[in-house]
């Protein structure tokens, strides 16, 4: 039996090679995974052997991540990112993973202009359709330009592309303080992905200070201190339709020197919690009573 299947972990959150982490992730119950690039090429085997390894786990990929910088550059840093982006998308095919994460830029060469920025993922949703990927565009909370949730979802409306959606971070709202009323506005159709952290301090007060906490201590949800803001993100995207995927990106210094089964089961703890307390939805668990119905 499994974890309900909308929650998923992402492989940052745990230490060693990827066929142990896939393995620990599936005897926690869960049934899918957020893969990253260097899970990869990182492969002492190989590329090959990489994705051998994701498709014989039986977990499904929730998606694929991350590729950074992408828009607002010009001649060749842009045809270089081009590049990168078509192979990003060829590793994520080779998965079977359905949406790869593009991140907003933080790079000090690109424009600010937002319809420059529009056009820039336009094109890269274009590069994506022979795959079959859709872009989720997340806004990162130290983004030069778009760094909150409504200027993301502002860049997607104008660049106007079918396969070309957000990702919702709870960190990033959090971390920036935005108004989860503005999840209120978004169309459910075109959020691709939506990830779950917490983190152990009221704020962060600067840029610095929040890809400080982002990258080294970030929580599972429920484990932080901001559960009840973490709560209304989740109830607000039910509300206005979203069924698709919860990853939890995790990414903490302390996990990664912790054994894989003690994570996953921390992670376990949140997609019950989620499940059963906040979404209210029944769901067999692994070696658990089925949880109450709504």
């Amino acid at each position: 039996m499994k974890l309900i299947r909308e929650f998923g972990m992402d492989t940052i959150s745990l230490a060693g090679p990827i066929e142990a982490k896939l393995a620990a992730m599936k005897a926690a119950g869960f049934d899918q995974v957020m893969l990253k690039a260097n899970d990869l090429v990182g492969h002492p085997g190989g590329l090959q052997a990489a994705v051998n390894a994701c498709n014989a786990s039986g977990l499904r990929a929730t998606g694929f991540q991350v590729l950074r910088d992408f828009e607002g550059l010009s001649g060749h840093l842009h045809e270089y990112k081009i590049d990168i982006a078509k192979s990003m998308l060829q590793m994520a095919h080779s998965l079977g993973a359905k949406v790869l994460l593009a991140c907003s830029s933080v790079s000090a060469h690109a424009t600010q202009d937002l319809d420059k920025i529009a056009a820039d993922l336009r094109k890269l949703a274009m590069l994506a359709v022979p795959y079959g990927i859709k872009i989720a565009y997340e806004a990162l909370s130290w983004g030069r330009t778009v760094n909150e949730l409504p200027q993301s979802w502002d860049v997607v409306c104008r660049a106007d592309a079918p396969n070309l959606g957000i990702c919702v971070d709870s960190y990033h709202v959090l971390a920036a303080k935005t108004s989860p009323e503005e999840i209120d506005y978004l169309d459910a159709s075109k959020i691709f992905l939506v990830q779950l952290a917490d983190f152990m301090w009221e704020e962060t007060k600067s840029f610095e200070e929040r890809m400080t906490t982002a990258r080294t201590f970030r929580v599972f949800p429920g484990e932080g201190v901001h559960n009840d803001a973490l709560v209304d993100i989740v109830l607000r995207l039910d509300k206005i339709g979203y069924r698709g995927d919860y990853s939890f990106e995790v990414f903490n210094d302390d996990y990664v020197n912790l054994p894989l089964e003690l994570v996953c089961e921390r992670a376990k703890r949140s997609a019950q919690w989620l499940a059963e307390d906040v979404l209210r939805r029944s769901t067999p668990l692994p070696g658990s009573m089925r949880l109450k119905a709504a």
